[in-house]
């Protein structure tokens, strides 16, 4: 038998059964003689086959031997400090074998094919990746592999191009952002619960994401609209204390409401001292940076620096900064260092890179060190924490980061919170640590932000005249027959913690101002929804029946244990001016993102008008720029 095959007829027959073989059992020879569309058995589509042009494909080989598969190459070395989705590839070759899927998932690939370079992919954890276009000389098998792993988890279409090199897949990046937020207030009847108590919020950051939203041409998500911080983000001008007064003070305006003409909107506008600025005290800083892989973003890492130096130059040779990171492990990159030492400031900033998992819990704990050891007698001390919250070592859940936080706050720091980007934002972490910091939580998503945030507003921000500040609103039910509070769902308080000094609450900051807003039926209205009882009436106890309500309120000069209190009646005569009014268009724009369940009829051009007419003076275009959000949030939500 041997002889037969080795014999010059013998080779020409098994030479022929190796051609044949080659032509019906493998895929290279199925697509020579099947034609440009082949069966894909993998993905289970007729579709036009992706094949990779070289000089070889272009003529039939001339010796079986030159279709053996190349050498075998190692897999690419990833670093052990990031996931998949974070190595940066460029030029490297990927094991043939298999590939991680979006959820760390191995994922066999189609038959072995050459080793091609791999994807640039972004160094985030939320695989927010912008796949590269594939090498000329991809093939059909890696394209494939390629799809199958894009985060999605869709399978696409893959029609020939005339050039690969052309062609990118970019995958939809997952969204995995978290909203701080609670059930909207309900409608209240006076007569069973008169009492309505809340702590005040300075916070901006909701109103900043929806306008990061909007501008990008989408509504924003329902949970991520706080209607508190849409209406506080906007400066007022409400009358401000003497010298021997508070150091705020309350005025309380009374209205129409817009959108129920059978209502009132009551807004209580609270106006903070501003200090003389040449006698502040010194100011000591601790920039906590997250420097972790989600933030290797240019709407991250990048912008938080360029952020950081605009407050530099508001900043005092008698103030200190000091610079922790933390990602895997948190570390200080600067020691406390003068202000004036700019150069070494700038120098520390500009050597932060992003990479690696997440370590909050890390960062916090060395940031407060640094801070306790900044600490002297009168002078302020504040942690900044700039992330895009997503915390995945150590401490993450926010009930836990609440109570850690809680437990140093005593030690006087305060912690501010500051968030960049979007895709992994987790907004629930960055308002559980502000809120229980004794600190506020603003969004920065352009240098502008930064500029409103870090030096237009930056006294408010980082020097506290009031600690712990409640509301306690009690209405008399016989003017009022049902009533609620128009945001605040997660400052709500209970009745008895208005009094209770050991309950945190919000923080006023040097000539800043609070807004909030109720909206009251009143006896005998037509609006009222509620039914009268059957068995009695609800009668006022020791009030004037001119009175609406009686506004309450507590808060703790900075450093002190023991609260003082203000207390002032609300009446139907106090008028409402341009900056109540504004407030109020800004609330109805809120509701309008939430769905209006109170709003009937009145719509985003009603909130249009109201705002264009009581811009006053808007000498940052801030007013301005809000009607134009309006303006696209009706374009967008089709009404």
């Amino acid at each position: 038998m041997l002889s037969n095959l080795t014999s010059k007829g013998g080779l020409t027959v098994t030479t022929a059964l190796v051609a044949v073989g080659f032509l019906v059992l493998t895929p290279a020879g199925q697509q020579v003689w099947k034609g440009p569309i082949a069966r894909d058995t993998a993905l289970g589509s007729d579709r036009p086959a992706v094949v990779a042009q070289s000089p070889m494909a272009e003529t039939a080989p001339q010796d079986l031997s030159t279709l053996a598969a190349p050498e075998p190459q190692p897999p690419v070395a990833l670093d052990t400090g990031r996931t998949l989705s974070q190595a940066d590839t460029v030029g490297a070759t990927v094991a043939p074998a298999e590939m991680a899927d979006s959820n760390g998932k191995s994922t066999d690939m189609i038959a072995a094919s050459p080793p091609v370079a791999a994807a640039r992919v972004d160094r985030t954890e939320s695989n927010e990746q912008d796949f590269a276009a594939p090498p000329p000389q991809a093939s059909l098998e890696s394209e494939a592999a390629r799809t199958r792993a894009a985060p999605s988890g869709a399978l696409q279409s893959l029609a020939a191009p005339t050039n690969m090199a052309d062609t990118t897949v970019t995958p939809t990046a997952p969204d995995t952002e978290a909203y701080a937020n609670a059930t909207d207030n309900p409608l209240k009847i006076t007569a069973e619960a008169p009492v309505s108590t809340f702590s005040i919020d300075v916070d901006t950051a909701s109103y900043a994401l929806i306008r990061n939203s909007l501008t990008g041409g989408v509504l924003p998500p329902r949970d991520a609209v706080r209607i508190e911080e849409m209406v506080n983000y906007f400066p007022y001008t409400y009358p401000a204390p003497g010298a021997d007064d508070a150091p705020f003070r309350p005025t309380v305006s009374v209205m129409q409401t817009p959108w129920n003409p059978d209502t009132q909107l009551v807004s209580i506008g609270i106006q903070g001292r501003m200090p003389d600025v040449d006698s502040r005290p010194p100011l000591n800083l601790v920039f906590l940076i997250d420097t972790s892989g989600s933030m290797d973003d240019p709407a991250k890492l990048p912008l938080l620096k360029q952020s950081f130096r605009l407050m530099l130059d508001q900043l005092r040779p008698t103030d200190e900064v000091a610079i922790v990171e933390y990602a895997g492990s948190a570390g200080e990159v600067l020691a406390p260092t003068p202000a004036s030492n700019r150069k070494a400031i700038l120098n520390a900033l500009s050597s932060l890179g992003a990479g690696g998992s997440t370590n909050g819990q890390g960062g916090l704990q060395q940031a407060y060190q640094v801070a306790e050891g900044m600490a002297a007698e009168g002078e302020v001390n504040r942690v900044i924490l700039a992330t895009d919250g997503d915390f995945n070592v150590g401490l993450s859940d926010p009930e836990a980061l609440k109570n850690y936080i809680a437990t140093q706050r005593a030690s006087g720091t305060y912690l501010s919170v500051l968030g960049f980007g979007r895709g992994n934002l987790d907004d629930a972490t960055m308002q559980a640590l502000a809120q229980n910091g004794n600190g506020t939580a603003a969004y920065i998503d352009t240098l502008a932000e930064a500029q409103k945030v870090l030096v237009d507003q930056l006294t408010g921000a980082l020097f506290p005249i009031a600690d712990d500040v409640k509301i306690q609103v009690e209405w008399n039910p016989a003017t009022v027959a049902e009533y609620r509070l128009i945001g605040y769902e997660t400052r709500a308080l209970n009745r008895e913690d208005f009094n209770n000094d050991r309950v945190d609450a919000g923080e006023i900051g040097a000539g800043q101002t609070v807004t909030a807003i109720y909206e009251v039926t009143p006896v005998g209205s037509p609006a009222q929804l509620s039914d009268p009882l059957r068995y009695g009436e609800a009668v006022a106890v020791g009030a004037d029946n001119a009175e609406l309500g009686f506004l309450k309120l507590r808060y703790k000069e900075p450093g002190a244990a023991t609260s003082e209190l203000l207390e002032t009646p609300i009446t139907a005569g106090s008028v409402a001016g341009s900056d109540a009014q504004f407030a109020a268009a800004i609330a109805g724009f809120g509701q309008l993102l939430k769905g209006g369940q109170y709003l009937g009829t009145w719509g985003y051009s009603d909130a249009i008008a109201l705002a264009t007419e009581n811009r006053g003076d808007d000498a940052f275009g801030y007013r301005t720029e809000a009607v134009q959000l309006m303006r696209l949030a009706q374009s967008l939500s089709g009404n």
